[in-house]
């Protein structure tokens, strides 16, 4: 049997992960957009415009959030080894941002507000939705880049699936 190189599962992984995190939160920005008032307030192009810088956005966080966790808690084994931490910390980051970015957005600087059907969770005066966002789609995407490890044979020394 021929042994792929160790860089040959990382590099399948941030593929999937990132393709399935770039459409998932395009589809999450999409849905959402009744929760801020931009909804009643923007034209077409308006709400166009927010779906894409959002969703631009979110590949940023993702990308960053999860490189970030892969650097405190992954290792020479990740992803096929180290997965729960580079998980659970990429999730960390990326819900912990989201709240400071919420709230800067929306109490402070005044960029967007929630409309009357976004939950607020009490106490730090967030919306409900992109929290979840950053827990459901990280997940899923988690989930779905390691299934595409699941064919591959072969990782680094030591590790088994």
């Amino acid at each position: 049997m021929i042994r792929q190189n160790a860089t040959v599962p990382r590099i399948v992984f941030l593929r999937r992960y990132l393709a399935f995190v770039l459409m998932a939160n395009l589809a999450w920005e999409i849905l959402h957009l009744p929760l801020y008032t931009i909804w009643q307030e923007g034209n077409p192009k308006k709400l166009a415009w927010a779906v894409i810088h959002c969703t631009a956005g979110d590949l940023l966080i993702a990308s960053g959030s999860l490189l970030l966790a892969v650097i405190l808690a992954g290792g020479r084994a990740w992803p096929l080894g180290r997965f729960i931490g580079v998980v659970a910390t990429s999730i960390a980051l990326g819900v912990s941002y989201t709240v400071w970015s919420e709230w800067l957005n929306t109490s402070v600087n005044a960029n967007w507000n929630y409309s009357e059907w976004m939950p607020i969770i009490p106490g730090i005066r967030v919306g409900l939705s992109p929290i979840a966002q950053w827990i459901v789609v990280p997940l899923l995407g988690f989930w779905w880049a390691r299934r595409g490890l699941a064919s591959m044979k072969t990782g680094p020394p030591g590790i088994s699936k």
